[in-house]
């Protein structure tokens, strides 16, 4: 990851963390281009019609300002099962479940250095209060299905 995606990934990562600490979880879309925008969406974990109209709207603004970079993020339960497999729910008010952990899952694009995959893990301290990990880069190769987060915008920006 480049330099410009770096600090444009701890931008957004910053964002979602102040909308958490707040007990808010916006999906966000940070484009960068000919000016930079920031985007959100509270609905966008409710289904997929939601996610899909989000990374649409999101996608359509990144082509007018004829986007170099962005980061996608939002907050999710993750859900680790053996063998190595994780699944991932909407954030809820209810305490967590065996296996899960909170996280913001993201996913970065950058027209000349590509695509990067991560999360920022968090736990709760007692009184509810978020306590935030540092961006966890995925090193290992992966293969993010259509339902990942971004994923519908980065198939947008490479049909370009």
């Amino acid at each position: 990851m480049n330099e410009a995606t770096a600090h444009l990934l701890f931008d957004t990562v910053e964002r979602l963390e102040k909308n958490i600490m707040v007990r808010e979880c916006p999906a966000l879309a940070v484009v960068e281009g000919t000016s930079k925008l920031v985007l959100s969406d509270y609905d966008y974990l409710r289904d997929s019609a939601a996610a899909v109209a989000f990374e649409t709207r999101a996608a359509d603004k990144a082509r007018e300002i004829e986007v170099v970079r962005w980061v996608f993020a939002v907050p999710q339960v993750w859900l680790f099962t053996p063998p190595r497999t994780v699944a991932v729910r909407a954030v809820s008010n209810h305490p967590l479940r065996e296996g899960e952990q909170e996280a913001i899952t993201w996913m970065s694009f950058d027209r000349e250095d590509g695509v990067d995959y991560g999360r920022v893990a968090y736990a709760r301290r007692p009184s509810g209060e978020p306590v935030f990990e540092e961006p966890e880069i995925f090193e290992v190769g992966i293969r993010p299905r259509e339902t990942m987060p971004g994923f519908l915008l980065l198939r947008r920006c490479l049909e370009e």
